[in-house]
């Protein structure tokens, strides 16, 4: 059985300001995410992984760097362009309030409809695509490490559709489950390679916050 244990990178600075930050977008790590990260890698302590895998951008590399040096340095690192985050297009960099002032119909359907998801009104990707190369990947390296623990450090909205879509979630329901909080841990287990089961979801314990600042799940 492989077992992926999927991180979402450190809260950044857009991430606070409620910014959309897609795959052509990045900002910096707050200063108290990396000592979330040291929480996160001190949670997964005593698990032997095999190989860890990272998107290339910045907040989801230097996160998995971190927590790499925190739980084990010697532990193999590939930066794989498929886990990157959402292409969102015109959507980058905009706050929040902004993009449901000029596209209120694309932002509705984004967070909650992803079946009624027009990417191409914002030049964006769609959730299919976000989900076959994330899926390619995830298969990929369960083929590699069939009897083993891996880690990937992605995105929240790239990991929210793939985790949900792997385990056979309808595109409808995609959202149901809410949204991924950073430097959280979702858990998925395979025997094949090909079908998942879902064994945790959206950890975060391990950070022992008293309350979820909204901006944690954005």
């Amino acid at each position: 059985m492989t077992k992926v244990y999927l991180i979402r990178h450190g809260k950044t600075q857009w991430n606070l300001e409620s910014r959309y930050q897609g795959a052509n977008g990045d900002s910096p790590l707050l200063k108290d995410s990396y000592r979330e990260i040291e929480l996160l890698a001190s949670s997964l302590q005593r698990i032997p992984f095999e190989h860890a895998y990272a998107s290339p951008l910045k907040r989801a590399r230097i996160t998995a760097q971190a927590l790499l040096n925190h739980l084990n340095p010697e532990i193999p690192l590939t930066i794989d362009s498929r886990l990157k985050e959402f292409n969102l297009g015109k959507m980058e960099g905009m706050h929040f309030e902004d993009v449901a002032a000029k596209w209120p119909e694309v932002l509705k359907n984004f967070r909650h409809h992803p079946d009624k998801y027009d990417e191409s009104l914002i030049e964006g990707e769609s959730f299919l695509e976000v989900i076959a190369r994330f899926r390619a990947a995830i298969e990929e390296y369960c083929r590699q490490y069939p009897n083993g623990n891996i880690l990937v450090i992605s995105h929240g909205a790239a990991l929210n559709a793939a985790i949900n879509a792997l385990i056979g979630t309808p595109l409808a329901h995609l959202k149901d489950r809410g949204g991924l909080s950073n430097t959280s841990t979702t858990i998925l287990t395979t025997n094949d390679g090909r079908h998942f089961e879902l064994e945790k979801w959206n950890d975060t314990s391990y950070l022992h916050k008293s309350k979820v600042d909204p901006t944690d799940t954005i």
